[in-house]
């Protein structure tokens, strides 16, 4: 049989979106205006990290400060107001469209 080439010391996994984001079962990803964002269902959610929430019907990026969240418009949202909030998880990435729909960069 031999033994182990010394080529594999130098080998490196390919570079794909799961390998980069870390991308599991846990993860969902979604189609944002701008590119797309990976989301983490299954991480604790901690001061300062960007959320995905859904509320008045519609999905919104919010950021978590002490007990209450703030949207990207700069409101509040706190107190009885939380209580129709549903947080679906932390966004872990963010990837931007460099392109336009257009074809302008």
């Amino acid at each position: 049989m031999g033994f182990p080439s010394p080529a594999n010391d130098y080998t490196e996994p390919v570079l794909t979106i799961e390998y980069l984001c870390g991308i599991n079962i846990d993860s969902i990803v979604i189609e944002t205006s701008s590119g797309y964002a990976v989301i983490e269902k299954g991480m604790t959610p901690r001061q300062g990290d960007t959320l995905l929430a859904t509320f008045d019907g519609r999905n919104h990026f919010v950021k978590r400060a002490g007990a209450s969240l703030i949207t990207e418009d700069g409101e509040a949202i706190e107190g009885e107001a939380l209580d129709d909030v549903i947080v679906h998880g932390v966004v872990t990435f963010t990837i931007n469209q460099v392109i336009n729909d257009d074809g302008a960069v």
